[in-house]
């Protein structure tokens, strides 16, 4: 992955993030609580989950671990 790559899927997440609450809000208005809470679920975990990755892999980068390529080098 390059710098490029990680950087996409940094946006893909946060985007995803702000979508489950989105959608969580705009089901509120026609939905019940607990099916709101349902159709947000997936938007919020693969959003988290991503972040979560991201995050581990900046880290194992900074160590030196495992580097994310610079395309301009």
């Amino acid at each position: 992955m390059d710098r490029s790559g990680f950087v996409k899927l940094a946006l893909i997440a946060f985007g995803l993030v702000i979508v489950s609450f989105v959608v969580r809000g705009l089901s509120r208005i026609f939905l019940e609580v607990g099916i709101s809470n349902l159709l947000q679920a997936p938007f919020a975990l693969v959003g988290f989950g991503l972040l979560v990755y991201l995050f581990v892999r900046a880290t194992l980068d900074a160590v030196g671990i495992w580097n994310v390529e610079n395309p301009d080098a």
